[in-house]
């Protein structure tokens, strides 16, 4: 699910790149937030950084006394994606193993569907494995499946998010 998010973040600017004109310490700002926002890639409470949308404003900056480093408060709008159990969503199958397939879905790229949770599905081993039911539909991979979440963890250390999905339920499945 995609969030609005208001949030504040204090941006340090060194001391080579304060200026006297205004124009240009507000761009260093707003550069070195830019930055930093993509370094974070993400926030337990908040999921995936995607988008900074808007800076609503910038306070008076505070001088560190050793390093004469400048710390500006910023307060900005931005754009997030998190994935929220019971949701339905689509991903790309993007690995197949023996006991289940792996899909992406926005910015979430460890997203697993056990074979125990794809119903009627068998696995079909080859050069290229896919999964198989009565009907002849297949997961491949490259193929959409529409999938509900059943649970999802944050992993600090790789500021990335897992998830674990199905397919038990109305309409989920490959997309034709």
């Amino acid at each position: 699910m995609y969030l609005k998010s208001q949030l504040s973040w204090n941006v340090v600017i060194t001391a080579e790149n304060l200026d006297a004109k205004g124009l240009m310490l507000k761009k260093a700002i707003i550069i070195r937030l830019l930055d930093d926002f993509a370094a974070k890639k993400a926030m337990k409470n908040l999921g995936y950084f995607l988008a900074l949308t808007t800076v609503e404003r910038i306070g008076e900056g505070k001088v560190r006394q050793h390093s004469g480093d400048v710390l500006f408060p910023v307060d900005f709008s931005c754009i997030t994606f998190k994935i929220f159990p019971g949701e339905i969503l689509e991903g790309v199958v993007h690995k197949i193993l023996k006991h289940g397939v792996f899909l992406r879905s926005g910015p979430s790229e460890k997203i697993y569907l056990s074979h125990q949770k794809m119903a009627d599905y068998q696995y079909v081993p080859g050069e290229n494995p896919f999964f198989r039911n009565d009907k002849s539909s297949k997961i491949e991979k490259g193929v959409v499946v529409r999938f509900v979440v059943i649970g999802e963890k944050y992993v600090e250390a790789e500021k990335d998010f897992q998830a674990v999905v199905s397919l038990e339920g109305d309409y989920l499945g490959p997309i034709s």
